[in-house]
């Protein structure tokens, strides 16, 4: 189905895997296409309820291709992420559904700026994440001037940016980079934690929240108020709300079907 990625859809849960380990899962032009067109693939299928981003091999995803672009004419940087990265990040943030960042080793540049765009990470202890941008004279890109001072604070934020310091396991959910750290021998253990809630949760108020969630950053209290009841008004009209309104009331778990 793709040439540079892996998909699979079992019981709801969608896994991308990142798949150029030869090159620590490195972007090209190829594999930029394939995961936008992934994402909108995973957002027209019902039966998707949540999607694990991983990498295949030692890293999840080490950044733009840099031998691969080198050998080119020089090329516009703003075309670049007009066409290639930004609809990524755009259609993941969007994505009605949870994204689960399975973090199994290095994120660099556009690859961390990939891991911050999803809704959970779940790292392995030996996983780095590095704003490697400033290494090569570049600035953040691909949503990380958006998602980093607000995971860490602003001075954190420039600290991490401006110096490409490298954050490990630990140190990442010490900061709240990531959601959780563990062995690496665990972690598929760990990240099926979160697929199974997922896979049986109400997807559409997952997805309400995920869209309301955004939305917060840039909005004021009574905005935020007004939107809040125009989106519990669809999440109120649910076949998922009368599913948890009846469970409840015949004291059983519901059965949600992400309707």
């Amino acid at each position: 189905m793709y040439e540079f990625l892996k998909y699979e859809n079992n019981n709801g849960v969608a896994v991308i895997t990142l798949n150029r380990p030869e090159v620590y899962n490195a972007l090209n032009d190829g594999i930029t296409y394939e995961l936008q067109d992934v994402f909108k693939q995973v957002g027209k299928d019902d039966s998707v309820r949540v999607i694990v981003l991983t990498g295949e091999g030692k890293a999840f995803c080490s950044g733009q291709d840099l031998k691969a672009s080198s050998g080119q004419e020089k090329r516009s940087f703003i075309d670049s992420l007009h066409k290639r990265y930004n609809p990524i990040i755009r259609a993941m943030r969007n994505l009605p559904k949870p994204i689960i960042c399975r973090l199994n080793g290095v994120a660099a540049g556009a690859g961390c700026s990939i891991a911050l765009a999803c809704d959970l990470i779940v790292a392995a202890e030996e996983a780095m994440l590095t704003e490697v941008f400033v290494n090569i004279g570049l600035v953040l890109d691909s949503g990380s001037s958006y998602f980093l001072p607000r995971l860490v604070g602003s001075a954190k934020a420039f600290e991490l940016s401006t110096m490409g310091s490298r954050i490990k396991g630990k140190e990442a959910y010490d900061i709240g980079l990531v959601n959780k750290v563990v062995p690496a021998g665990q972690l598929d253990e760990a990240v099926k934690v979160y697929t199974d809630y997922y896979a049986q949760a109400p997807t559409r108020a997952i997805g309400l929240m995920k869209k309301m969630l955004n939305k917060s950053g840039n909005s004021t209290l009574d905005e935020m108020l007004e939107y809040e009841a125009y989106c519990q008004e669809i999440a109120g009209n649910s076949e998922d709300y009368k599913e948890g309104v009846t469970a409840f009331l015949e004291k059983r778990k519901s059965e949600f079907k992400g309707k």
